[in-house]
């Protein structure tokens, strides 16, 4: 076995444990959400169109080129653009997972957030793995403009939200983009327990020395 397709039988496993774990604790339900890795070699593999994050086959994950373009596997999600814009802007991350976990799609439906970055930093954790957190503007899906719209946002942030669908987040790992959307997700949840409350988030300073010690 070459080293390139014992990368790939390992990445298939770990998208599929990956999409049985998300599923499972409800962060995304039916058919919806996607998870993609980008292989040494550029080569992607990502979950199929239609295709339920909680039953997995890891043999009929899609395999696209670097170009894009599928090679074999199930049919590619129809959101796959979202995933080879993200790659196109981030050559540093190999990863990346894009949910409609609730909380988040919550927030991104909210009319009164700041667009360029959506909710407050309320945790250290928050900020060290999202960072800044854009609105992307709605359009619907597999529209060519949301493609754009993800690229251009992809260049300054590895984390955005998508207006009345949901987060899209990548990593230079699988496992550093699983933790990022999973501490959105928690966040969105906190920002929505918190409404109508003083909060006390933490300050400029605060968030500056972190973002100084600490990497995504």
């Amino acid at each position: 076995m070459t080293a390139i397709s014992s990368e790939e039988t390992r990445m298939r496993d770990q998208i599929v444990a990956l999409g049985q774990s998300i599923f499972e604790r409800k962060l995304t339900g039916g058919s919806t959400g996607n998870i993609s890795v980008r292989m040494a070699d550029g080569h992607m593999l990502m979950t199929p169109t239609n295709a339920s994050l909680g039953d997995l086959d890891p043999s009929r994950l899609s395999l696209l080129d670097p170009d894009g373009t599928y090679v074999s596997g199930d049919k590619p999600t129809k959101e796959a653009f979202l995933h080879t814009c993200m790659y196109c802007a981030r050559p540093q991350d190999t990863a990346v997972v894009h949910l409609h976990s609730t909380h988040s799609v919550a927030v991104s439906i909210l009319g009164d957030v700041d667009l360029e970055n959506v909710l407050p930093p309320l945790t250290a954790y928050y900020v060290m793995r999202v960072g800044k957190l854009p609105l992307v503007p709605y359009f619907a899906p597999g529209d060519a403009q949301l493609a754009r719209a993800v690229e251009q946002q992809a260049n300054r942030h590895h984390a955005m939200l998508l207006a009345n669908h949901g987060p899209v987040v990548s990593g230079p790992s699988l496992l550093n983009a699983q933790y990022a959307i999973e501490e959105l997700e928690e966040t969105a949840k906190l920002f929505l327990l918190l409404d109508g409350r003083p909060i006390r988030p933490l300050t400029p300073q605060q968030v500056d020395d972190l973002e100084r010690k600490f990497t995504r």
